[in-house]
């Protein structure tokens, strides 16, 4: 599969996306990528610590880890510096229910986060934006 295919195949399956490393900020990308994403009909369940349970957003109250999911996520999208990818991918392959796919962000690329991911099963996009690759793409 192409990696085009692949992202179409993501982006047009996927419902719920957990957000990590959203921003409340409107000039930060998380916070803009999400405000695009909940506009386009997902919905985005977005993760801060800092955040968590004392703002909503998009009618989704902030949860402070994946591990305060409990429904099923479609897609991680992380917004996270390269080294901690890979405790987030482990928070997710521990706890989240149903999560088909792991997507990194621009700029963040860790390849042994990545075959984590893929050893469980999951689809893995690296150093892409889907607010980027949803038009580019005409989803």
């Amino acid at each position: 599969m192409t990696q085009d295919a692949l992202i179409t195949q993501i982006l047009t399956q996927t419902k719920v996306i957990a957000l990590v490393g959203w921003s409340p900020k409107p000039d930060r990308p998380s916070h803009r990528v999400a405000a695009y994403l909940a506009a386009r009909g997902y919905r985005v369940l977005p993760v801060n610590p800092g955040q968590a349970g004392v703002v909503t957003a998009w009618g989704e109250v902030v949860r402070a880890a994946l591990s305060d999911i409990t429904e099923p996520v479609d897609m991680v999208d992380i917004f996270r510096a390269p080294a901690e990818v890979g405790a987030v991918v482990d928070e997710a392959i521990a706890h989240l229910s149903g999560p088909r796919a792991i997507w990194m962000q621009l700029g963040v690329v860790n390849d042994a986060a990545a075959h984590a991911a893929r050893a469980a099963g999951l689809d893995v996009v690296m150093n892409r934006c889907p607010a980027i690759e949803i038009p580019r793409l005409g989803l």
